[in-house]
């Protein structure tokens, strides 16, 4: 996850700043702001904002502002001397730690654009702040969360949520990757069974394998496969969907020259014997396997949308409106650094992929 990518040209990252009254323009902005030397970056949110939070964290902070309709040309205004803004201006002030449903259309207008901005190929990938679901409800407007938006957006009949991270390995204590996919993702967990199908199933792990190969450069991805069940179903005692589902797809993938294994007890799938044996683990539900993830690498983990024809990066957090309710300047921007790092890494890789290919041998 950390191996570095030689390109000609930094790729150029549209950054979202999320929910306002938030820490999500705090965090998107000091991000930015560190990684500037790195990477092409461009924020998305309103100015006046970003403006006044820029003064109270470092007055060193340069913004520049730019219309939405500059978006085209947005390569040409990047720097390393200062941020380039599009402005999307909010539509009521922002009261800190209390988000307000009549900024929602602000907020997704500000999406809106960073996606197209990707799939018009001006910007080469997108790093979200975290946005308040309930707020955007609130507004009239359904909204379960980025991905099913992303999805949506995109008109990908199927994406995969994956967060990954780094955690100690027993081995030999250094650092290694944990990456945990979702086989659903924000659903009610009385509705998980009957989302969960051989069909979706084996996409699931079609996806995975392909993003792990091609933005990950894992030539040969493991991927281990958690039961939905107590101890995977004990034999069909605690449940049958480990045999009549999930069993069946991971075999099938094997057939197509996946490298799957399970259905393992999600109890156990995280001992240290297995992450030397995995490079990813595919769990059936968002809190079978994020727990455990959060609690290895929060504040360092990476929030990542597989299957879109888009690179989508965000953190592994909400918009922790208590700490901005405090204040500027609490909130820890670790994981939105590593978003936009790795944001720049996979399009950076992409981008090398593809001059390959032209290339040719």
């Amino acid at each position: 996850m950390h191996a570095a990518c030689q390109i000609a040209s930094p790729p150029l990252v549209a950054v979202t700043t999320g929910e306002p009254a938030g820490i999500g323009p705090e965090i998107a902005l000091r991000a930015s702001w560190a990684l500037r030397h790195k990477t092409r970056i461009v924020l998305i949110g309103d100015w006046r904002q970003l403006e006044n939070l820029a003064l109270a964290i470092n007055p060193d902070i340069r913004l520049s502002r730019l219309k939405t309709t500059m978006l085209a040309d947005i390569r040409a205004q990047c720097g390393t001397s200062f941020l380039p803004v599009l402005h999307c201006p909010l539509s009521q002030p922002v009261s800190p730690g209390h988000p307000d449903p009549y900024n929602a259309k602000a907020i997704l207008n500000g999406l809106d654009i960073a996606i197209q901005g990707a799939m018009d190929h001006h910007v080469d990938a997108i790093a979200t702040a975290p946005v308040q679901k309930s707020s955007i409800n609130a507004a009239g407007i359904a909204f379960t969360g980025h991905t099913e938006y992303l999805a949506e957006k995109t008109q990908t009949d199927q994406v995969v949520m994956l967060l990954a991270g780094l955690t100690a390995s027993a081995a030999n204590g250094q650092p290694r990757p944990l990456r945990v996919a979702l086989a659903t993702t924000h659903l009610p967990l009385s509705t998980v069974p009957a989302a969960i199908s051989h069909t979706s199933l084996l996409q699931t792990l079609h996806i995975l394998h392909q993003a792990l190969r091609k933005r990950f450069g894992i030539a040969e991805p493991r991927i281990m496969v958690s039961g939905l069940n107590p101890h995977a179903g004990e034999n069909g005692y605690l449940g049958t969907e480990e045999a009549d589902t999930i069993l069946p797809a991971i075999q099938t993938a094997q057939q197509q020259g996946i490298n799957a294994t399970g259905p393992f007890p999600a109890d156990t799938l995280f001992l240290p014997h297995h992450l030397e044996q995995a490079d990813c683990f595919l769990v059936m539900y968002h809190d079978q396997g994020l727990p455990v993830l959060k609690y290895a690498t929060f504040g360092q983990g990476v929030n990542i949308t597989l299957g879109l024809p888009l690179i989508r990066t965000s953190v592994d957090h909400g918009t922790a409106l208590d700490i901005a309710i405090q204040g500027t300047g609490l909130a820890d921007a670790g994981s939105m650094t590593e978003a936009i790092r790795i944001a720049a890494e996979m399009a950076a890789r992409q981008q090398l992929v593809a001059t390959s290919t032209l290339q040719g041998p």
